[in-house]
């Protein structure tokens, strides 16, 4: 008896249904009882828009007699064809072909019908074929995948860049104490050399000042002191805020220009600026009508080798005799005088240029003087006040507190407590200040000066 292979779908799209027409029952048979080889990877096509994803039901759901049943046909192979299988096909000559290529008898043949409502019609193909064989989609899931898990294990930027600034940080503090130990080291060893031993000698670190100087230091001149630090203590604070804020809380607007806004925080610099200057002002009269500038501006040629002796006495801890009632040591004289007459002219010099009080519409004036000068020199100056501030504290605790601040802010020569005392209220003003330099306490004063209007 021959049976009647039956012919199942194409190996590739638009080719001729598996197996051909010629091969023979004997050849199913063969086939069917042969060991299957192992099957070549099959590339990859993408099926046509009218392709029917396949369904494979297990064979171990049960078998089934299709006898004295009428041939179930499915969808078409193509669009607009017949349905499939044809309708000259039997089906017992399907179940007999199905029995003679697997050697098996038509009721064990472990096929099972399914049949699919007419009126679900043609689905779409499926995007992506659902296969064991890795597939490109399959691996670019697989890549977002990793590249997820790596995100999530990879630590945040900030929490990243904060341990840089940390070990830069500690890196750096090292190699400065480092830097500094071998600095005092080597000018002890140069300070004991007879020439440098012999220069000290003749420079002391200070020369005698004018006959007609004054002695001692006046009462007007500790307030002048401590006005002076509590106006540059909240200008740099201030200066740094407006320098890195980015979206002010609160704006401020003169009355006579209600349209001009600048921040709140920018408004509060210039106005301690104008309290600065004006406070500088009366200190330089002040100066030169009690003859104190001879204390602080240079008399003498010889304040530069003195100030060089100075600054190796001061380097090698062994520091130099001094009494600031009398007379300032030639380092201080010139650091005085840099503060006095250099580096404050020089600041209010750029910040009215960076001001809103500077003619914006004067075109040779601002050729002339352009605000990137401005700019570039009122942030360095700002450095040199705080480096100034740091050196100065600390010598002053360094160098005898309490005889030092009974000077400055007692007005009085010895060793008692009122100038320590003095000092400790100072910074208590000080800090306050700073805490209360904010738009809840800001805004009341600013709006006697114009108007304040918030976010």
């Amino acid at each position: 008896m021959t049976a009647t292979v039956r012919r199942g779908l194409p190996r590739v799209p638009g080719g001729e249904p598996w197996p051909a027409a010629e091969d023979g029952a004997p050849r199913a048979a063969a086939a069917a009882t042969a060991p299957e080889p192992a099957a070549a990877p099959v590339p990859r096509v993408d099926p046509p828009e009218a392709t029917v994803p396949e369904v494979t039901v297990p064979a171990a759901v049960g078998a089934a007699s299709t006898a004295g049943l009428a041939l179930r046909r499915g969808l078409p192979r193509a669009p607009g064809g017949e349905p499939w299988p044809p309708a000259a096909i039997r089906p017992t000559d399907r179940e007999s072909a199905v029995s003679g290529a697997r050697g098996v008898e038509p009721a064990a043949s472990g096929l099972l019908e399914v049949e699919l409502p007419a009126a679900i019609g043609p689905r779409p193909p499926l995007r992506v074929r659902t296969s064991v064989v890795p597939t490109a989609a399959a691996a670019r899931w697989s890549a977002l995948r990793a590249e997820r898990i790596g995100r999530e294990r990879r630590p945040e930027p900030e929490a990243d860049a904060s341990s840089q600034r940390t070990a830069v940080a500690l890196v750096g503090g090292a190699a400065v104490a480092v830097a500094a130990g071998m600095t005092v080291l080597f000018t002890r060893w140069l300070v004991s050399t007879p020439a440098v031993a012999e220069f000290l000698t003749a420079y002391p670190g200070e020369y005698p000042l004018p006959e007609t100087a004054p002695v001692g230091l006046p009462a007007w001149l500790g307030w002048q002191h401590f006005l002076n630090a509590f106006f540059l203590v909240l200008i740099v604070r201030s200066g740094l805020q407006v320098r890195h804020q980015k979206r002010p809380s609160a704006f401020w607007s003169p009355r006579r220009d209600p349209k001009r806004k600048i921040s709140l925080t920018l408004w509060f610099h210039q106005a301690l600026d104008v309290l600065w200057i004006a406070n500088g002002v009366i200190f330089v009269v002040l100066l030169f009508l009690t003859g104190q500038w001879m204390r602080i501006v240079p008399t003498s040629w010889e304040v530069f080798p003195n100030a060089v002796s100075a600054a190796l006495q001061y380097v090698s801890l062994d520091w130099p005799t001094e009494n600031g009632w009398l007379n300032y040591n030639a380092l201080q004289q010139l650091a005085y005088f840099a503060i006095t007459f250099v580096a404050a002219p020089l600041a209010i010099v750029s910040g009215v240029r960076m001001s809103g009080v500077w003619p914006r519409d004067a075109a040779r004036l601002n050729r002339a003087y352009p605000l990137e000068w401005a700019r570039a020199v009122h942030y360095p100056v700002m450095l040199f006040f705080v480096a100034f501030t740091i050196v100065h504290v600390g010598l002053v605790l360094a160098t005898g507190a309490r005889r030092n601040l009974t000077h400055m802010y007692a007005a009085q020569e010895g060793d008692g407590w009122l100038g320590v005392a003095l000092f400790a209220t100072s910074l208590a003003v000080i800090a306050a200040a700073w805490i209360a330099a904010r738009p809840l306490v800001l805004a009341p004063i600013a709006r006697l000066f114009g108007s304040v209007a918030t976010r």
